[in-house]
């Protein structure tokens, strides 16, 4: 009779601990992760108002270049360079001895011109009675009447010249033909001015309200008018055209501007068209010759498509969207979105409506891949900083 191996024990003890492990890593197998979370929103068309952004350049309301209008020697200026002036506010003071003493001579001829009118005026009284009367002849009438008009006519003549040199007199009073603010003085106390040529003394820009002068390129303006004329976008109309302004620090004008005009001629040197915007500047925070960005409402778009900035995937291929279809399932979309409003683009093809489109979370889902969508939120925005209170 055969014996019985010894390790038959331990080799059955080792067959079922094998087979129990494998059982517990069949139990224990991984099972599928679940779905990523975004955040999608449904797009549907709305009603946007279609700007464009485009350079322009602050120039004064008015310009006031203040001239010497007679010659003389300038013997004080009256005003604070750099300082806002009023209308007839007096600038500078040129030397008025002579223009005085001509107007004084002026002035006596005046009153010469008048005694001698009146004494002619009371030959020809005395002489109509006696010429009735057959006492002076009619040739001496006649002269005395032809007196009188030359009087008149002297006395005329000499008050012109008494107005014209009271004129010079008062140019030598230089005053500020409009409000604004002054600019440094081009001319000092000592100076000779006006001999010859109207010596620049001062200019005086007014400041408020403020023009704009805005360009934009004339193929932009042409796309404009046949969307407008195909009916694609409505005209904001004219009275109702607003004007934003961005200024170089890249902050917003608080106040808008109206459009007064567009040019009717193409600048053939850069090829755009000028346009003229005002704006009120209280603050004098608008300068002549800083450059800005507008923001011009050039039209109504009443089936925009608009959508966050951040669902916009920009890559080597152009514009995407991340769009989650009815089985879930993400699939990349073209689109073209080349203008913006606050925070949205406005998407001008590759959306209808209706499509849900990922706004957060797209990172984690893949193109063909099923996803978890839930509705978005915008981000309240957040609150300014209040400043400690004092201890």
């Amino acid at each position: 009779m055969r014996s019985v191996p010894r390790y038959t024990p331990l080799a059955f003890a080792v067959i079922t601990l094998s087979l129990m492990a494998a059982c517990g890593k069949k139990e224990s197998a991984p099972t599928a992760p679940p779905p990523p979370t975004v955040s999608v929103i449904t797009v549907a068309p709305s009603t946007v108002a279609v700007s464009n952004e485009l350079p322009g350049r602050v120039e004064a309301y008015r310009i006031a270049q203040v001239r010497a209008r007679t010659a003389g020697i300038v013997l004080k200026r009256v005003f604070e360079e750099g300082s806002d002036v009023k209308a007839g506010q007096v600038l500078f003071r040129i030397d008025p001895a002579q223009f005085q003493a001509s107007f004084e001579s002026a002035q006596a001829a005046v009153s010469k011109a008048e005694a001698n009118l009146a004494q002619a005026e009371l030959k020809v009284k005395r002489y109509k009675p006696l010429l009735a009367a057959q006492a002076v002849s009619q040739q001496e009438y006649d002269d005395a009447v032809t007196a009188q008009k030359q009087a008149a006519a002297d006395l005329a003549n000499a008050r012109a010249a008494r107005t014209n040199a009271g004129l010079t007199l008062g140019y030598a009073t230089v005053t500020s033909p409009i409000p604004g603010r002054v600019g440094r003085a081009l001319v000092t106390e000592g100076a000779l001015v006006g001999q010859g040529e109207a010596t620049p003394m001062a200019t005086v820009q007014q400041l408020d309200p403020i023009y704009v002068t805005i360009t934009q390129s004339s193929t932009e303006l042409l796309a404009l008018k046949r969307a407008l004329a195909s009916g694609q976008l409505k005209s904001v109309g004219k009275d109702q055209a607003r004007v934003t302004l961005v200024t170089e620090d890249g902050q917003e004008y608080p106040t808008a501007g109206k459009l007064l005009f567009s040019d009717v001629a193409v600048d053939e040197s850069t090829g755009s068209v000028s346009m003229r915007a005002e704006f009120p500047n209280p603050k004098r925070t608008l300068l002549p010759g800083m450059y800005v960005r507008a923001r011009l409402e050039q039209g109504v778009n009443e089936a925009a498509i608009t959508v966050p900035q951040q669902a916009i995937v920009r890559g080597a291929e152009g514009s995407s969207v991340m769009v989650v279809g009815a089985d879930n399932k993400v699939v990349a979309q073209p689109v073209q979105a080349e203008a913006s409003q606050g925070n949205n683009w406005i998407v001008s093809s590759g959306l209808k409506g209706g499509e849900r489109i990922i706004v957060e979370g797209f990172q984690k889902a893949k193109p063909g891949t099923p996803v978890t969508p839930v509705a978005w939120k915008a981000a309240a925005p957040a609150a300014p900083a209040t400043p400690a209170a004092a201890k």
